[in-house]
């Protein structure tokens, strides 16, 4: 007779189903997962300028700094294959972050130097 060791689990559904996660993903369609991944950075930049109800409990210029290049990175690679209906607000959102990070810096970069502005251009208020 064996024992299974009590740091063993015998139960299945601890161990993550990677096959039925590979065949969930393989049904989203690209622009929603780009879609997707767009509004979580403009999440987490929005955390990380204070622009949340906790305010600069979570601020942090410069994860900012790098969350709002990705996103914009991400937005400049995508055009292409995101409709108008989807890059549109996406668009909005990232040039709305770019203004409140300007607003939050102390010293604010010279027009063209800010965060993703190298995808977009130069963001003026």
């Amino acid at each position: 007779m064996s024992e299974t060791p009590q740091n063993e689990s015998t139960d299945s559904s601890d161990t993550p189903d990677f096959e039925a996660m590979t065949h969930d993903i393989a049904e989203v369609p690209a622009v929603r997962v780009i879609v997707t991944v767009a509004v979580n950075l403009m999440s987490a930049a929005a955390v990380k300028l204070g622009l949340t109800e906790e305010g600069d409990k979570y601020k942090d210029l410069d994860e900012a700094r790098k969350l709002v290049h990705a996103l914009a990175g991400l937005l400049d690679a995508g055009a292409t294959e995101v409709s108008s209906f989807h890059a549109a607000p996406l668009r909005d959102g990232l040039k709305s972050l770019q203004l409140a990070f300007r607003e939050a810096s102390l010293v604010p970069d010279e027009p063209g130097q800010g965060p993703g502005e190298k995808y977009t251009g130069p963001v003026y208020g």
